[in-house]
């Protein structure tokens, strides 16, 4: 186990039922038997730990690594959205947590719905869906397929903010081999449809806890449309669109998702604490 330093989260191995060891970074104090998990997508989890900070002083938040990302190991046959699901479900039951919120970026927010629907010991108190894929929405606007583009092309999709946009050209070898490796685990996971299962949206109306689906209104991969209609298809679903940002509102907005969550909890997770 790493201690946590003036600079960083602690991280530590858990091993679940399964026999399966699972990277994760703690933020915060396990006083109260509930936690925020959040669920990176394809860019690794350094995209969840802006967000873990912000809320450590207020809440315990965990970020797993999705085994095969960053290095991690993935057992052989452990490779599908539903795979993780049931993995981090386990996590859940390991930790004995409840009334967790999952937060999902991407296609962590796909795995945070698969979670939903399997949550048979119902750990999961309510989603924040953080421009998720998953789904294959009605009408035109779907999710973008990035593997045939080139880093620097996605990196223009997902970010509206030019300075934000990672400079591959500084890259080393290393962090190149990793990028690639994570790109290949996510392949993986996203299966033949790569970023849906079609036949998860008709399946969402069964998820019943409050849902957020918080979308940055100018992400050049899951459209604005997409969003408001993955928010539709769930049983409780609320919409909050963030301005000026892309795939990752919550790196580009982050007081504005800070602010959407914080509004979402208040009135609608747990009005009578408002």
């Amino acid at each position: 186990m790493t201690a946590p330093t003036s600079t960083g989260p602690a991280s530590r191995t858990v091993t679940i039922a399964t026999g399966m060891g699972l990277t994760i970074s703690e933020f915060g104090t396990n006083t109260e038997g509930s936690a925020v998990l959040y669920l990176h997508g394809g860019a690794g989890p350094r995209t969840m730990l802006g967000l873990a900070g912000a809320l450590a002083e207020h809440v315990y938040g965990i970020v797993p690594t999705h085994p095969g990302f960053d290095g991690t190991p993935r057992p052989d046959r452990f490779d599908t959205i539903a795979d993780l699901a049931d993995a981090y479900l386990d996590l859940l039951d390991e930790l004995d947590l409840n009334g967790v919120m999952v937060i999902g970026s991407s296609i962590g927010g796909w795995i945070a719905s698969e979670m939903a629907l399997r949550d048979n010991h119902h750990r999961i108190g309510a989603l924040v869906l953080l421009n998720a894929v998953g789904i294959k929405a009605f009408g035109d606007e779907q999710v973008t397929d990035v593997r045939t583009l080139a880093p620097p092309q996605i990196s223009e999709l997902s970010f509206v903010n030019p300075a934000l946009r990672p400079d591959f050209a500084s890259f080393t070898e290393e962090q190149k081999a990793v990028g690639a490796a994570n790109q290949k685990a996510l392949a993986l996971y996203g299966g033949e449809g790569f970023t849906h299962d079609p036949k998860l949206r008709r399946r969402l109306h069964r998820i019943t806890i409050p849902a957020l689906v918080v979308w940055g209104e100018k992400d050049g991969i899951a459209p604005l449309g997409y969003g408001r209609d993955f928010a539709t298809a769930l049983g409780n679903g609320h919409f909050a669109p963030i301005a000026e940002a892309g795939h990752f509102p919550q790196i580009e907005q982050i007081g504005a998702t800070l602010g959407a969550i914080g509004d979402f909890v208040d009135t609608v997770v747990k009005p009578d604490e408002a």
